[in-house]
């Protein structure tokens, strides 16, 4: 083998490496937020096809797989902060 091919093996060898290290960190230690309470953080909810249908399933949001994504976290898996708006008024002063 010549050296072109051995520097190949070695990068190709270092980034399987690599990504086994990034996988192994993101498995012990998430960087995600809390889960959904509403989907348990799968980021999917029953489809309301399959709820009220007669056993088949089937529609545009879930592609006929019965499952569609979750509106309370949007498919993430992860629980969203809710934005607040918050309105100061200047104090009373007496004049």
């Amino acid at each position: 083998m010549g050296p072109i091919v051995l520097t190949q093996l070695a990068t190709g060898l270092s980034m399987l490496a690599g990504a086994a290290l990034v996988k192994s960190v993101m498995d012990q230690k998430p960087m995600a937020g809390p889960l959904c309470p509403s989907c348990n953080g799968t980021g999917r909810v029953a489809c309301l096809c399959s709820r009220w249908s007669d056993g088949d399933a089937g529609c545009r949001a879930c592609s006929g797989s019965g499952r569609m994504a979750c509106s309370s976290c949007g498919g993430t898996g992860t629980g969203r902060p809710i934005p607040v708006q918050i309105s100061m008024r200047p104090p009373n002063r007496p004049s």
